[in-house]
């Protein structure tokens, strides 16, 4: 009489196939939910920035050196995903703060400004720019 032990080829194969399918969905889905969370970086000091660009223009009633250095709205470095500049200068009245990605975020570009309209204007392949004037949070231009 023989005793069976162990696993065959075919049922060991059968078992890498099935971990390879939903490895297939579920990595994708893994990523994506990973750069959308990356993107938060960029929201959070966006409107920080703002904050601080109002606290600001509340003591000198002015934008135009509100991003100076030594200045209460000195845009924030160190960000691990995001650089946030005055990119173009403010002027007595307006400005932008803007948001551009580095790193695995690079193609990702977010703007503010002084009303409060959130602008997405660069998406990298794959992703597309939303329709209205919002930050994107999902692939499909959704904010």
């Amino acid at each position: 009489m023989r005793i069976s032990r162990g696993f065959t080829i075919i049922e060991v194969l059968i078992v890498v196939v099935i971990v390879a399918i939903l490895a297939s969905v579920a990595l994708p889905q893994y990523t994506d939910y990973v750069t959308r969370s990356k993107i938060q970086e960029a929201t959070s000091a966006l409107l920080a920035q703002r904050v601080k660009m109002e606290q600001y223009f509340q003591d000198a009633r002015t934008y135009a050196t509100a991003c100076n250095a030594g200045t209460v709205a000195t845009p924030p470095t160190g960000l691990k995903n995001f650089q946030i500049s005055c990119t173009p200068a403010p002027t007595a009245s307006t400005y932008t703060i803007r948001a551009d990605g580095i790193g695995s975020m690079t193609g990702f570009v977010f703007t503010i400004d002084q009303g409060n309209n959130r602008v997405t204007i660069g998406v990298p392949a794959g992703w597309t720019v939303p329709a209205s004037n919002c930050w994107v949070t999902r692939k499909s231009g959704t904010c």
